[in-house]
């Protein structure tokens, strides 16, 4: 331990220093609120999440080691006279709300005032605060349940419980996107059928793949962004593709239809389902990983709350050293989605359109850094799926 205390001092040094210089910036914007960048630059916007992205892994780092090596000790004793099957999800919910009041001022700065700034959102800050504290709220009542069920599994069998998480994961991961489009994303947004021109001819599309009767919905993602998105969730017959309003009102017909074909895609190759089975096997890398290095420290595993702290931070760290591998399967997943609306459409050139006009909106660069893209993105660059759009495009006249 004293070999990590200037390393931990450091690390409490810079996530506090982070946090107080955001909380700063955020009080001094709600006294004079800084004004909107009249310049909307792609790569000075995309440069700035990026370095954001380092910066919140790094705070992410330094935080749960903090927790785990300096706070986790004190706070597992204080909370020992509890019943047992309470300490864990008290540590937890303790955990979770102390690091929201902390970082009250970065979520406001780089969730809010960041996309006010570039003009990608015109939300005010009551309503951004008021989705906030709801995903506050869902994330520590998830939370809580989680800790709750893996607690009892721990003490029950303490030597096997990693394999008994891994072989829930699939069921819990299925039942997740069941749950999740069905009860907490209205939590967020209004949820609507498509309806008219539109929806008979994304119903016809999807007819020809036998999903015609997929739910097809919009959403006002106006409330929240001027960005254009769509998504497809769901399985075991709750498979949903939705729509943005800021997409539906912004592209052509043809454009849009090219987007659904895209999501459509996701539905008929299965990646929902590809996506549990990747999710199970990181998770399962994830738990024997931290589990061999919290070992290596205490032969009895996890065995306090403190030791649960400990083994979240070796799960993060196996989790970043993931996340490159996680982002080439999704890159792979939504490349495929492409080609499929591609063949689906016969319409290179609305799917060009689409991209570009989605680079604007966005604000996304058309082709950022090589090694960002590789690290950290979940999409090919908008440039390279233009270009696959290019080349299979009959020439114009």
């Amino acid at each position: 331990m004293k070999r990590r205390g200037p390393l931990l001092g450091a690390a409490a040094g810079f996530v506090l220093g982070y946090a107080a210089w955001r909380a700063f910036e955020a009080a001094r914007d709600l006294h004079a609120p800084y004004p909107a960048r009249m310049d909307r630059d792609p790569r000075r916007y995309g440069s700035t999440r990026r370095a954001l992205g380092i910066a919140g892994a790094a705070r992410e780092v330094a935080g749960l080691a903090t927790t785990a090596f300096l706070l986790a000790d004190p706070l597992d004793a204080a909370l020992h006279r509890l019943p047992r099957p309470l300490r864990a999800p008290a540590f937890a919910l303790t955990m979770l709300a102390a690091g929201a009041v902390r970082d009250a001022g970065v979520d406001y700065v780089e969730d809010y005032l960041l996309e006010r700034v570039y003009g990608t959102s015109e939300r005010t800050a009551r309503a951004w605060l008021g989705d906030h504290l709801k995903g506050v709220g869902v994330g520590a009542a998830v939370s809580a349940v989680v800790v709750v069920l893996a607690d009892a599994v721990v003490v029950r069998a303490p030597r096997r419980w990693p394999l008994i998480a891994i072989a829930a994961t699939p069921p819990l991961l299925a039942f997740a996107t069941v749950v999740a489009p069905t009860f907490v994303l209205p939590l967020f947004n209004e949820y609507r059928p498509v309806t008219g021109e539109l929806e008979q001819r994304i119903r016809a599309l999807a007819g020809r793949y036998g999903v015609g009767d997929a739910a097809i919905l919009r959403f006002d993602m106006s409330r929240q962004t001027k960005k254009a998105n769509a998504f497809v969730t769901g399985v075991l017959g709750s498979e949903r593709i939705v729509l943005g309003d800021t997409l539906v009102n912004a592209f052509e017909p043809d454009e849009t239809l090219f987007v659904v074909a895209h999501e459509l895609g996701h539905y008929v190759r299965r990646d929902p389902w590809l996506g549990i089975v990747l999710g199970t096997a990181a998770i399962a890398a994830m738990l024997t990983c931290a589990d061999a290095a919290l070992r290596r420290t205490t032969t009895a595993g996890v065995t306090s709350a403190a030791q649960g702290a400990r083994f979240g931070f070796y799960a993060l760290l196996a989790q970043f050293a993931l996340t490159p591998v996680l982002k080439a399967a999704s890159r792979a997943m939504e490349s495929r989605a492409d080609r499929f609306a591609l063949e689906a459409t016969a319409d290179a050139q609305a799917g060009i359109r689409a991209f570009r006009r989605l680079g604007e909106q966005n604000l996304a660069e058309l082709e950022p850094p090589r090694w960002a893209e590789l690290l950290l993105a979940s999409h090919p660059s908008l440039a390279s799926r233009i270009r696959a759009l290019e080349a299979a495009a009959p020439p114009t006249r």
